[in-house]
């Protein structure tokens, strides 16, 4: 038996951090008060280190830094122009000493939450471009739109979950969506505008450091897939069934189909289409 390679030795640290994460949701539930403001954070940190440790060993320290500068540093940009100004998500505030410190009104914790949600979006998507007919012309393109469309998908779990727990709350008299007016419709526009450029900036600058495909055994994205898998049906299931508020009920609805968008034929492949993968991860 051969040694394990560099990456090979990180693989069980990723597993165990996603296994953390999924923990701490099952747990979220089940507690209320100062103790569900705690497991936020946790779930919030468990998946980011997930992502980023997953990112840094698949793609490389360099490619990871630019993920983390496209979505927690534009995050952080976008949200402390949003409290501020109103854009590009609606006028809204976040709750107090609820999330830990804040960075001019922003919990240091929400720029995280960005990198988490983004990073298994993105390769979902991934994953399943790479097994389609796509021209690889057009590819790039497809992704980046795609993943923004995913995160909408995404942002309508998350902020409907935590308007509901009270961490953020909407000012603007701005119609939402039906069944969620809690939330302006404007808030979606601003989520796909920014994750946009965010997956811009990781498609075509991103590209120039990703080591995925050169150097050494190439890591799957098993565990990044993983985890949007979790995020699309089980949140669907904790809105429906596990959580309490009635726009809950509503964001089940938008959100499973919006990620399904992805979620859908990656679920065919995933179970259908044999992989490729020489590092399991």
């Amino acid at each position: 038996m051969g040694a394990p390679t560099p990456s090979g030795r990180w693989i069980p640290l990723v597993w165990g951090l996603v296994a953390c994460a999924l923990i701490a949701q099952i747990i979220y539930p089940l507690v209320s008060g100062n103790s569900r403001d705690g497991v936020t954070v946790a779930v919030v940190a468990l998946l980011a280190a997930a992502s980023i440790v997953h990112a840094v060993i698949a793609r490389g320290p360099a490619w990871t830094l630019v993920l983390v500068a496209a979505t927690a540093g534009l995050g952080l940009a976008a949200e402390m122009i949003g409290t501020a100004t109103g854009f590009p998500f609606g006028s809204y505030f976040y709750a107090t000493d609820r999330l830990g410190p804040d960075i001019l009104g922003v919990p240091a914790v929400v720029p995280l939450a960005w990198t988490a949600g983004f990073y298994p979006i993105w390769c979902a998507v991934g994953y399943v471009l790479e097994r389609t007919r796509t021209s690889p012309k057009w590819r790039s393109s497809q992704r980046i739109v795609i993943t923004a469309a995913g995160m909408v998908g995404w942002d309508l779990y998350l902020d409907t979950q935590m308007v509901t727990d009270g961490q953020w709350t909407w000012t603007s008299g701005n119609s939402g969506l039906p069944g969620i007016p809690s939330i302006p419709f404007t808030n979606y526009l601003g989520w796909f505008a920014t994750a946009l450029i965010m997956a811009v900036v990781i498609e075509y600058v991103g590209k120039r450091f990703d080591t995925r495909s050169k150097y050494g055994p190439r890591v799957s994205d098993a565990a990044p897939v993983v985890l949007f898998m979790w995020t699309w049906l089980g949140s669907a299931l904790a809105h429906a069934a596990l959580l309490e508020g009635d726009e809950l009920k509503y964001s089940a609805i938008y959100g499973f189909c919006a990620m399904g968008i992805v979620g859908i034929p990656l679920a065919w492949m995933w179970t259908w289409q044999p992989r490729e993968d020489s590092v399991t991860v």
